[in-house]
């Protein structure tokens, strides 16, 4: 199977979940599961390639200009946590079914988790560090989503928010870092960069790289000082908790420095830096797990250490470190996975996790007392479980390391953390399920149904086999996996049980007796730990976000506050600094052109153009006149550009110029019927100087670009040489935006409708909560001509409409070839609709006109999506465009080519988005109030009698 289906599959699977609930809760669960399978499966039938040592590739070139490509690549590290992903994945879809109340919604809980799982696996298999980024920030997003699934609960909504600002935060680092990378390297290909270990530590741009690549990790992965949000986020269900921070979103970051490892190891900051931070996260984590009294919390604070143990492994750079680090990671997935799935086993029979509520559970919840205590002595790391194999290659390794000269202080601290997290293990076991029966349960505690426990039963089953037989149950994957990181070599290691009595062994005895001790002091301790004064992360990260909020207040209300002027004053200050600092630090290039006579029409043309805008300035207080003579300016303007040879371009501004007009119609209900008078004369020279030298600064830009000679070839020859070659149309501007620009057009058609739906819902909200009638600029005893909607008007709109219709389908099918086009066409045909609110008025034409405007927009965006993806299946780049020629009778040779099918989204998404903002603002300045109804005495009904009659 292919990786791009692969990396699609959840995300296609996402659509299904919301489509299929009223199938029921398990329709849902089975359609997730198989969607995760079917993921599971192709990555199973490219696994056997990449166990030999082989990369799996595939490409799809995107954007090769940018140097951004659909790249992905399986090598054993993607093989490893592709694999943890869907496989825990699918647990976690099973073990949601059941958790899940029937109060949640599993539609959206499903639709969530896919979108998520797809982010994750799209990480671990890009071979392009921009394709990688979108993946990191759609991780960050879902997440926000699951965290805050529960959206009910303010701890949901906090922890949820909690999480997208810190790991967002971490994001815009990785941005900067990898972009370094990038531009250090020349190229984003993620293989290109793996193997430029010495261009990029040679670099005087490798430690900011560093710095900003580790924080996007850190935060990401929960690293101190970012630790903090990984227990807010224990907020969300379960299901989210088990999967985003056991084998998921945490293990993200690590991934990262595990997959950067090649290139950026081996120097004193990466180790200084990251074996540093690793230790620090390892033992305070654990430290605070200790004193938890909440299930989740402890298990989330262990997962902080934890991550710190692997993070730490990672900085001390040695090739069996990395493999201790793969390891661990591994055995980390399999336990920790199963104790939040008893956690929320505990909580769901129990009905708490407060564990000084809980005890006593062993004869009433048996299954999940076994499966609870294997998993958390894999995590104390007790023989023969797979915990004990990596914490003692871990301590190892720590045992011979140097920090700073001292060969005694990492193998103390990492002893330490080893030891606190033994004495968590040991108190989750004791603390619930030992001692004897309380008789103050919440409820009446009991193992539930097999469809919950089977999850965690596996893993932990998985944990003991790959206890007692390392090498056969995953010494390949480990091996190989290993083998990406260290990108070389394997050193040698051993895979097993028993080495001997060594230091590690006797640091991890120490470990062992040390937690025992504490857990039989964890009553005094506990009692000195809350007498501790202590810093609250949460409270620290909500001065922060206050902090920010308010400098982000002061700075908008001195900039945005709704004074066009100074927004003008602004923008004009600005762009005549950097034209300053261009002069002042560039070159001129001297002009030399032509100059061609100005026609008597191109004369009187200007002057009318300037006596429209002087107008306008003149009489701006009068709104309505000075809309009027807007248009007239716009229409010159049009003129203008038919008189410079370009149609295509007068025709744009014609449809755009009446579209507009409208708009401002509309707008100008909200709005006083005057400006106010200005009396302040030093506000007035102020706006002339702005004005005027605004005007004359833009002028002599334009001037000063028309004139100058081009040290380069202009793009334009280009266009025009290759516009039918290349393209197919003998348009060159038809040509430029579906082709040589589709991608500019693409973007313009979506941030068009993006305007569009922003318009709908902000009417939307103001309809709804009755504020309209204090906004309307009219009282309820407005005058109303008694003739609203005359005759004449409305049936000359009647007869206008299909010739209108026929107009713009004429335009959209001559546009490859001559002026028009898809955006053109769109227009005429939006005009032609919106003709007949104008004529019928807003009741009439809405009862019969119900297109579905939010469904076209989507439509033409998708069309023309797909259009651009059908370029992979020739191998080109995204929307490259085809084209050929058929021969018909009676026609003759006739052109068939995608970019008509690119034009056509165009057309769909410019249609829809301008009839829902024109009917959104229509409905909300001329939907009438009850006095008003009543005033102009509309009649739907009859009207339509009306019409028939007239007819």
């Amino acid at each position: 199977m292919s990786l791009f289906l692969i990396a699609a599959l959840p995300f296609l699977g996402a659509l299904l979940p919301g489509l299929l609930i009223r199938a029921g809760r398990d329709a849902c669960a089975i359609v997730t599961g198989s969607v995760t399978l079917l993921a599971l499966i192709g990555l199973g039938v490219n696994a056997p390639a990449v166990l030999r040592g082989e990369i799996v590739t595939a490409r799809i070139d995107w954007i090769p200009g940018l140097g951004l490509n659909a790249n992905f690549f399986l090598d054993g590290l993607g093989l490893l946590f592709a694999g943890m992903i869907l496989g825990i994945g699918l647990l976690v879809i099973i073990y949601a079914r059941y958790y899940l109340s029937r109060n949640d919604a599993m539609g959206r809980f499903y639709t969530f988790l896919l979108l998520f799982q797809g982010a994750m696996v799209g990480i671990v298999l890009s071979d392009n560090v921009l394709m990688l980024l979108v993946f990191w920030e759609l991780t960050s997003l879902s997440s926000f989503l699951l965290i805050g699934y529960w959206n009910h609960l303010p701890e949901g909504r906090q922890g949820a928010r909690m999480a997208l600002a810190v790991t967002g935060a971490g994001g815009l680092a990785l941005i900067g870092g990898m972009l370094m990378l990038g531009n250090i390297v020349g190229s984003y290909d993620l293989s290109v960069i793996l193997e430029s270990k010495d261009v990029i530590q040679s670099s005087p741009l490798y430690l900011p790289a560093l710095i900003l690549i580790l924080l996007g990790c850190f935060t990401k992965s929960a690293q101190f000082p970012f630790h903090f949000w990984l227990p807010h986020a224990m907020a969300a269900p379960t299901p989210v908790s088990a999967y985003l921070h056991s084998a998921t979103m945490v293990k993200a970051g690590l991934f990262l420095m595990a997959r950067m490892w090649p290139v950026l190891s081996g120097t004193e900051a990466w180790f200084y830096i990251v074996a540093t931070t690793g230790l620090i996260t390892m033992v305070v984590g654990a430290v605070i797990a200790l004193f938890k009294d909440d299930l989740k919390g402890l298990l989330a604070f262990s997962t902080v250490s934890h991550l710190g143990l692997i993070t730490m492994l990672l900085g001390f750079g040695t090739p069996i470190a990395a493999v201790a680090a793969v390891f661990h990671i591994i055995n980390h997935a399999t336990f920790k996975a199963a104790l939040f799935m008893t956690a929320g086993i505990i909580d769901h029979g129990a009905h708490t996790r407060d564990i000084k509520r809980l005890g006593g559970l062993r004869t009433l919840m048996p299954v999940t007392f076994v499966i609870a205590t294997v998993a958390s002595l894999s995590m104390a790391g007790i023989p023969p479980l797979n915990g004990f194999l990596s914490k003692e290659m871990m301590l190892e390794e720590a045992a011979h390391t140097v920090w700073a000269g001292s060969h005694w202080l990492l193998p103390v601290l990492a002893c330490l953390g080893a030891l606190f997290s033994a004495a968590y293990s040991f108190r989750y076991i004791s603390h619930v399920f030992l001692g004897p029966k309380r008789e103050d349960y919440p409820a009446t505690p009991h193992d539930p149904g097999i469809g919950m426990w089977i999850a965690p039963g596996l893993l932990v089953v998985l944990a003991i086999l790959i206890g007692l037989f390392p090498k056969t149950i995953v010494g390949t994957l480990v091996a190989i996996a290993s083998g990406s990181v260290i990108g070389g070599d394997l050193p040698y290691y051993s895979l097993k049980l028993w080495h001997g009595v060594n230091p590690a062994l006797i640091m991890s005895g120490i470990a062992v007796a040390g937690g025992l001790v504490l857990l039989w002091l964890h009553g005094s301790l506990d009692k000195l730990w809350n007498a501790l004064p202590r810093p609250e992360a949460k409270r620290i990260f909500d001065i922060v976000i206050s902090g920010l909020t308010t400098l982000a207040r002061f700075f908008t209300e001195r900039t945005h506050n709704g004074s066009f002027a100074r927004y003008a004053a602004i923008f004009f200050v600005f762009v005549f600094g950097l034209g300053y600092y261009a002069y002042q630090s560039g070159t001129m290039v001297a002009a030399d052109r032509t100059m061609l006579d100005a026609s008597p029409v191109a004369i009187a043309g200007w002057v009318c153009l300037i006596v429209s805008t002087l107008c306008v300035v003149t009489f701006h207080r009068n709104r309505l006149l000075a809309l009027v003579l807007i248009g007239v300016t716009g229409l010159i303007v049009s003129m203008s550009f038919n008189y410079l040879s370009a149609p295509d371009l007068a025709l744009t501004q014609i449809s755009v110029e009446a579209v507009t007009i409208i708009l401002l119609l509309l707008a100008l209900n909200l709005m006083p019927k005057e400006t106010p008078v200005e009396l302040r004369s030093g506000r007035k020279l102020r706006d002339a100087v702005l004005s005027i030298g605004g005007g004359l600064g833009v002028g002599a830009l334009i001037y000063a670009m028309m004139m100058r000679d081009l040290v380069q070839p202009s793009i334009s020859e280009f266009h025009i040489a290759n516009s039918y070659s290349g393209g197919g149309g003998t348009n060159v501007v038809n040509v430029i935006l579906v082709d040589f620009r589709g991608f500019d057009t693409f973007g313009e058609i979506i941030v068009l409708g993006i305007a569009a739906i922003v318009i709908y819902a902000l009417t939307e909200s103001i309809l709804s909560t009755g504020i309209r009638g204090q906004l309307l600029n009219r009282k309820p005893d407005f005058p109303i001509a008694g003739d609203a909607h005359p005759m004449m008007m409305v049936v000359a709109t009647r007869v206008m409409m299909p010739i209108a219709l026929m107009v713009a389908a004429y335009i959209f099918f001559r546009g490859h070839n001559l002026p028009g086009g898809g955006f053109i066409a769109g227009l005429i045909a939006a005009i032609a609709l919106i003709m007949q609110y104008m004529a019928s008025g807003f009741s009439w034409a809405s009862a019969r006109q119900r297109f579905p405007y939010h469904g076209i927009i989507g439509a033409g965006v998708l069309v023309a999506a797909l259009t651009g993806m059908g370029a992979w299946l020739n191998e080109m780049p995204f929307l490259t465009s085809a084209f050929s020629y058929v021969y018909l009778p009676g026609l003759h040779k006739f052109e068939l080519a995608t970019a008509a099918l690119f034009d056509l989204g165009v057309f769909l998404a410019v249609f829809g988005a301008v009839l829902l903002a024109l009917e959104s603002l229509s409905r909300y300045a001329w939907q009438p109030d009850d006095a008003t109804e009543h005033a102009m005495d509309i009649n739907p009904a009859r009207d339509t009698a009306v019409v028939e009659e007239g007819k």
